[in-house]
């Protein structure tokens, strides 16, 4: 006996600064069909966010009708389509549902909208996230929960505490972005090699990470780079990855303060945090892959929009 099609009835996007994620939905969230694009808010390649979505997704909407789309992640911010007011913490599902932001119409779909991101404004200093927030409720989906400790590396890596369902605070951690600009732009990089990942490398700095003691500790830690291999006793190989090391270690010890904590990442760079938190003795966990389609659906679903 042949099954009936399962009817696609979302369309939702991951829109990123770099990267672009579309996926097809049905209405209890599987994703039915899913597609990538290197045409982030910062590289359209001179077209318009209409275009963009029009030429990723839009044959969808010609096979299964006008359906809605929801976008989330960077597309929602001041540099893209339409700027969308942030959901203010503590911020749960109802919050976001309740402030998306309505774009205007589009031919051949339905209704658009954007997810707002979240906005921490405390005594200490604003912090924001835009896309995370999704994953983050996509984690507690998959997983079942309403609790916990949660982190998203990447270029900027977040930590996001969530009680009952709601996000109530989190931290910003330029880890991702401050390799990379050290590797290519500072003196550090000169020495190092293009290769393979070096697991002794990324262990050595880690434990150089598990060593430092006092702010600014860091700051000096980092030029012995240079200086171990300039007399030898660091292989140009493994100074790239001892330098992750050192950062997301770094990284770890002072946002965990050993309190147990989720992984929400892509498996290589889930790998590398884990491999960290292991050497450095912290209780991690890693949340199961489609955390962030699984929040665009509930997101989808709390608005209405489904």
């Amino acid at each position: 006996m042949t099954s009936a099609p399962i009817t696609p009835v979302l369309i939702t996007c991951d829109w990123g600064t770099s990267a672009l994620r579309a996926y097809l939905m049905a209405a209890d969230g599987q994703v039915l069909a899913s597609r990538a694009s290197g045409q982030g808010i910062m590289a359209l390649g001179g077209a318009s966010f209409p275009e963009v979505l029009a030429a990723i997704a839009g044959d969808w909407a010609r096979e299964h009708g006008p359906l809605p789309v929801l976008l989330s992640g960077m597309v929602g911010s001041r540099q893209g389509w339409m700027e969308a007011p942030y959901a203010r913490c503590p911020a749960g599902l109802p919050d976001l549902a309740a402030t998306i932001a309505e774009v205007p119409g589009q031919p051949g779909f339905g209704p658009i909208a954007i997810v707002p991101g979240v906005l921490k404004d405390d005594d200490k200093a604003p912090d924001v996230i835009r896309g995370e927030e999704v994953e983050v409720l996509g984690a507690l989906a998959r997983l079942g929960i309403s609790d916990g400790l949660f982190v998203l590396p990447g270029t900027h890596s977040k930590w996001v505490r969530v009680e009952a369902g709601r996000i109530t605070t989190f931290a910003t951690y330029m880890t991702g972005e401050v390799f990379a600009a050290l590797r290519g732009h500072t003196i550090l990089g000169r020495m190092m090699e293009e290769g393979t990942f070096s697991a002794a490398g990324f262990r050595r700095g880690v434990d150089a990470a598990a060593a430092l003691e006092g702010p600014g500790a860091l700051l000096g830690r980092l030029f012995s780079l240079r200086t171990l291999g300039l007399t030898g006793r660091l292989d140009g190989a493994d100074s790239a990855d001892m330098l992750s090391g050192l950062l997301i270690g770094a990284e770890l010890r002072d946002a965990s303060a050993g309190e147990p904590f989720t992984l929400v990442a892509n498996p290589a760079l889930a790998a590398r945090y884990a491999e960290a938190a292991t050497l450095l003795g912290l209780p991690h966990a890693s949340a199961p892959e489609g955390c962030g389609p699984a929040g665009q659906h509930a997101v989808a679903r709390a608005a209405g929009f489904i």
